[in-house]
């Protein structure tokens, strides 16, 4: 007989390959099997907690898939924008669409299919037949029927069958989500697992290489989200001075010489200079005494100060600013190292030049890969956003455009903004840095190759200190990061290495990552399964386990809302019909948090929907999940199934807080058997686990045996808990005799499929062994 000790699962779900590796640290903490749970940098294995219904992928019911980015607008307040195939979005914040502004009807009287009227001479605004509708103060969505100019019907959103109009006054209000569709005509047709997007301020810039790049910003009017979609454009925005007049006072004619001058406007963000205006020249000898050249002109629309320039050896030299019209010249030297701007760039015009990648960086926006320019880079002037303009010669603010050269042609497929700028090609990894200089200029930029991995088209994954990002030809993910010997020098490692058995054969479509509660980077299968890795590198922390629902993930983001990162899915599920058939509808759901103050608030459904107030027995707001049957959890306790009939259930005794929503599976199994100081670690030894010690925290009910068809379960309700009460968490010790089974390797199946909460701290095994 013999006692085995689990002490940490950090480790994560690692490759059958391996499991012969018991010298590996890594083997001592990995898992055989690790679904639905989330291996913590702490050690515990804690169960993943259910996710939120927050709404449909688009405006209408029956809709497509949706794509999620992120938009933080600010500490307080984030979206996730779900984009549609002709680029139109809809914005998703704290769990809940934006809705379009509140219209006032008529007709809410508790009458089957009543006709609405709206109150207003306006007509309809803002709601199609199909769309998804909410009236105001009910949680039970609606599908329109616009009936005329002034009339709308209710219908279930899924059956389409009439509906019961919540009883009231006869008066209220009914709103839509908030679909943006002005100017998202650009971003129509965009593949969307190839979208690149950089954020900095107010502005979210969203890149293709196929469409033109847009740029995304938004404006809050009272309780009001307005936004603007519209394409990149890289001209000066400030006027140039008209009109420019050179006034010679000359009181000595000795040696006259012509000079040239021009006038350039500065913008009232004090950053954006116009490009030069036309020439204009005097004839006169500044080096005498009393002469001097008078330089006027036009005042510019916008402009709060204005910039002078001479011309000396065919360069125009700075030589005075002023918020007026006019400067004296009375022989100022220029400065010719300051020089105005002339020249703007080309990027974003015509089908070619279209950027892929983008990021910000030392006050710059970058952009790289086009079509016809795929190893090039174009970045903005200093702190300017649209700003390509440069000037001869260069000044160390100019915008910049240079082409990294490398062994093949290489896409550049994404522009990294880490202590240096990586440009990760579909080759090669190659780090853009100022050498010898402060900050990146032109006459500072250097271009060194730093490693020959290559990128796929996935948007890479910011961490504190590293970028994440999916290898060329789209299965294993690497981190990218600074080399802490100090040699300079980037390196690309594989992060899949002890877990190829999860991406073998796939693609990773999309990847997220969220900071707190725990550091996880979230990574999309093409298949719908959603990986995750537990990634705490200064503690050599990379533990992968898999997340799967009763349906496909299609999408991902993470966004910060109320003190921790949420992470935001669309995912497409298959419902079925009264009449046997099935009907397909994406949402937008959002992950709960795993922690949890109260008993009542834990968390552990799909799609779910949560009432709280006064007791009551039937709980509507289910539409969603209509003939599904789903698991319920009321205040406290787990409650017979349901299935949802007319968006609604009704519960077998009153409850004051209940979720309910899909259930899903939660699985563990450990690795082979090794015994320390045993020969050969005991392998090739029959081995039979009699009992499982669980030591949990805040958990209840556990399941574990040999295999997942003999499992034997440690009841929820223990003596100690009160009757008519719920059976109270525990942070505590948990022994399960197990049904016997001899095999090689002695593993044990842990699941919960209940909705509560199961966190496995460690874990003891009471084991004969022999032969």
């Amino acid at each position: 007989m013999t006692k085995s000790l689990y002490r940490s699962f950090a480790g994560g779900e690692i490759t059958p390959e391996m499991f012969g590796r018991i010298d590996l640290a890594k083997f001592q903490t990995g898992l055989q099997k690790c679904l639905n749970f989330i291996t913590l940098p702490h050690g515990p294995a804690a169960r993943r907690p259910g996710t939120q219904f927050c709404g449909n992928a688009g405006r209408a019911v029956a809709t497509s898939a949706g794509w999620l980015v992120p938009f933080i607008y600010s500490d307080s307040l984030s979206f996730v924008l779900c984009f549609q195939t002709d680029g139109s979005f809809i914005a998703y914040s704290n769990g809940g669409p934006s809705l379009t502004t509140p219209i006032n009807v008529t007709g809410l009287s508790g009458v089957t299919d009543q006709t609405i009227t709206v109150a207003t001479s306006l007509g309809v605004p803002g709601i199609s037949t199909g769309d998804a509708v909410y009236i105001t103060g009910s949680s039970q969505p609606y599908q329109a029927l616009v009936l005329g100019t002034f009339t709308l019907k209710l219908r279930h959103p899924i059956t389409n069958a009439p509906v019961v109009l919540p009883a009231g006054a006869g008066t209220g209000q009914i709103q839509a989500a908030n679909k943006v569709t002005a100017g998202t005509a650009y971003l129509s047709g965009v593949d969307w697992s190839a979208v690149r997007y950089a954020q900095n301020g107010n502005l979210l810039t969203l890149t293709t290489g196929t469409n033109q790049a847009v740029q995304i910003s938004i404006v809050l009017i009272a309780t009001q989200v307005n936004w603007s979609v519209v394409p990149c454009a890289f001209t000066t925005t400030q006027p140039a001075p008209l009109g420019l007049t050179i006034t010679p006072t000359v009181a000595v004619a000795t040696n006259l010489t012509s000079t040239t001058y021009v006038v350039t406007a500065l913008a009232t963000d004090g950053v954006t200079e116009s490009l030069a205006s036309g020439s204009a020249s005097g004839s006169n000898n500044l080096t005498l005494a009393g002469n001097f050249n008078t330089i006027s002109w036009s005042a510019a629309a916008g402009a709060t100060r204005y910039y002078v320039y001479k011309r000396r050896g065919g360069v125009f030299g700075y030589i005075g600013q002023t918020t007026t019209t006019s400067i004296v010249d009375d022989n100022i030297l220029p400065d010719t190292t300051v020089t105005p701007p002339e020249n703007t760039l080309t990027l974003n015009d015509t089908t070619g030049n279209y950027p892929r990648a983008v990021t910000y960086y030392e006050r710059r926006r970058v952009f790289a890969g086009t079509d016809n320019n795929p190893q090039t880079v174009w970045a903005t002037r200093n702190a300017a956003e649209s700003n390509l303009t440069t000037s001869v010669p260069s000044r160390d603010d100019d915008a910049m455009q240079f082409t990294i050269a490398a062994q093949q042609r290489s896409q550049i497929q994404h522009l990294v903004p880490l202590t240096d700028i990586v440009a990760l090609t579909t080759s090669g990894e190659y780090r853009i840095f100022a050498d010898g200089g402060p900050a990146l200029s032109p006459s500072t930029l250097s271009v060194k190759a730093q490693g020959f991995s290559g990128a796929s088209a996935v948007q890479p994954a910011l961490t504190e200190r590293t970028a994440l990002y999916v290898q060329a030809r789209g299965s294993r993910v690497r981190e990218l990061g600074y080399d802490p010997s100090g040699t300079g020098v980037f390196r690309s490692t594989d992060v899949t290495l002890l877990a190829p058995h999860l991406v073998n054969g796939r693609t990773i479509k999309q990847l997220a990552y969220t900071r707190s509660p725990e550091s996880i980077l979230w990574a999309l299968r093409d298949d719908g399964v959603l990986l995750a890795m537990t990634y705490v590198p200064d503690q050599q922390v990379y533990g992968w386990h898999q997340h799967t629902t009763n349906g496909l993930v299609q999408s991902i983001a993470v966004v910060p809302e109320s003190g921790a990162d949420a992470l935001y899915v669309v995912v497409s599920r298959t419902l079925p019909q009264a009449d046997g058939s099935t009907t397909t509808r994406s949402y937008v759901e959002r992950l709960t948090q795993r922690v949890f103050s109260a008993q009542t608030d834990a968390w552990f459904v799909d799609a779910g929907s949560q009432y709280s107030g006064a007791a009551v027995t039937t709980i509507s707001g289910l539409s969603h999940l209509e003939n599904q049957t789903v698991q319920v959890f009321a205040d406290g306790a787990v409650c017979p199934s349901k299935t949802v009939t007319g968006g609604a259930i009704t519960l077998d005794t009153p409850a004051n807080k209940v979720t309910i929503g899909l259930g899903y599976v939660s699985d563990l199994t450990t690795l082979p058997l090794a015994y320390e100081g045993a020969p050969a670690a005991g392998q090739a030894m029959r081995k039979n686990v009699n009992t499982v010690f669980l030591r949990v925290a805040q958990s209840s009910a556990a399941k574990a045996g040999p295999n997942f068809s003999e499992l034997r379960e440690y009841p929820a309700r223990q003596v100690s808990d009160p009757w008519d009460s719920a059976p109270a968490l525990r942070s505590a010790e948990l022994d399960i005799a197990i049904d016997p089974s001899w095999s090689v390797d002695g593993s044990v199946c842990v699941r919960q499929d209940l909705p509560l909460p199961l966190t496995i701290v460690s874990m003891a095994l009471d084991t004969a062994h022999g032969g």
